[in-house]
């Protein structure tokens, strides 16, 4: 029986994986490095740690990773000021679960300082949620159940009565390995890609009744 859901935050909740991105290449030109949107894919729904180490790794770039994730978080804050934007359907579905006395986490590989700007330009609190799991607070990110399992046990729940609603397919692979039923949202990647979830959806607007339902 459904108790809880999980949600990710960046490509579920708010329209962020761009900006991101573009902050990232435009820290590696900083150091001199031109690097494209298309290598960052891989690391997607990973954290920024593995974001920008991956694609270090990639061209054998030496970084030091808190140095360049805090200088692309700054960039990112500035980039993002009046463009972010929550996905359609995010804020309607919050309050359908809510209203159905489910139990809300926020479970994201992103840092708190990435969350906290999120939540703010698109203006929904923090206290939406029951519990806020981050990057900070696991030692091994997505395709690892870690952030899932602590996610559900932070509502008092177990993973198998809690649905991880993901857009990234190690989110997806988080999510089954942790336990949970998964609804995955096409906002980045395709429907072959995120063939593992349990459920498939073009936005929140659209989620097939039965994701609430069983």
């Amino acid at each position: 029986m459904i108790e809880g859901v999980l949600f990710d935050m960046d490509g579920v909740l708010v329209d962020s994986e761009h900006f991101i991105c573009k902050a990232a290449i435009m820290m590696f030109r900083e150091l001199g490095f031109n690097v494209s949107p298309q290598d960052f894919l891989p690391f997607v729904g990973m954290g920024e740690n593995r974001y920008i180490g991956g694609v270090a790794e990639k061209y054998k770039i030496l970084i030091d990773i808190e140095q360049v994730k805090a200088r692309t978080y700054d960039i990112y804050e500035t980039i993002v000021k009046g463009k972010l934007f929550s996905l359609p359907g995010a804020s309607e579905f919050i309050k359908k679960c809510s209203n159905k006395g489910l139990k809300l986490a926020l479970a994201t590989s992103a840092d708190p300082v990435k969350m906290k700007i999120n939540l703010r330009e698109i203006g929904l609190s923090e206290d939406t949620f029951q519990a806020i799991i981050t990057g900070k607070d696991v030692k091994r990110k997505k395709p690892f159940p870690d952030i899932y399992i602590k996610a559900s046990e932070s509502l008092g729940l177990k993973p198998g009565n809690c649905l991880v609603i993901e857009d990234a397919v190690s989110g997806i692979k988080s999510g089954k390995s942790a336990g949970c039923r998964c609804l995955a949202v096409t906002s980045t990647f395709n429907e072959e890609a995120l063939a593992e979830a349990d459920w498939i959806c073009d936005s929140l607007i659209n989620v097939p009744e039965e994701v609430l339902n069983w």
